[in-house]
């Protein structure tokens, strides 16, 4: 609760665009996702028009974060209204800020999980790692950088949305009654 209120008072100037930014990405008109995808695959076709170097791409980016962070607390209140602040906002905007701070914890346990991970089983660790790590570069390697960002962007961007509308739910559901299927039969052959 206190890492809450800390991270509520922390992103209070930004409270007007966290809550419009988290209708967008749960979708709740019809056309956001695709508002969405356009926006971030304009942003990529620019950034692929422009081919900048790795230092001139984060440095944009980091003066972007920037003046997004100067101009948005400024600008906020008068774009959306401050005084519209109502109890529903607050606690969607609280209910955000909650769901943060959660998902910084799940990030951390999975963090400490592994180290416990490396000192309780050091060679599965490592077998883990050096797999997981091999598959990535190979991935790596097949793909191009700037499309294998664009994908996992567009895959972080829709994933609330995703999320909200029991579409991932279907899928996994989907997957585990394959599997299911799969080892039902294969017990099935082996007796």
């Amino acid at each position: 609760a206190a890492e809450t209120a800390s991270l509520e008072e922390q992103l209070q100037g930004w409270g007007e665009v966290i809550l419009m930014t988290d209708k967008v990405l749960r979708w709740e008109r019809a056309w956001f996702p695709l508002a969405l995808m356009s926006v971030v695959s304009f942003s990529f076709l620019t950034i692929y028009y422009l081919d900048p170097s790795v230092l001139s791409g984060v440095s944009c980016f980091v003066m972007f974060l920037c003046l997004a962070d100067y101009l948005v607390p400024a600008l906020a209140p008068r774009i959306f209204g401050s005084n519209k602040w109502t109890t529903e906002q607050q606690q969607r905007f609280h209910e955000i800020c909650s769901n943060l701070v959660k998902s910084r914890r799940r990030i951390v346990g999975w963090w400490k999980r592994l180290f416990t991970l490396k000192e309780e089983k050091p060679k599965m660790y490592f077998m883990t790692m050096v797999f997981t790590l091999a598959v990535v570069a190979w991935i790596g390697q097949q793909v191009h950088n700037l499309f294998l960002t664009y994908l996992i962007v567009s895959f972080l961007l829709l994933f609330p949305g995703l999320n909200q509308h029991g579409i991932i739910t279907k899928y996994i559901g989907m997957a585990k009654r394959e599997i299911n299927k799969l080892l039902k039969h294969k017990e099935k052959k082996n007796e």
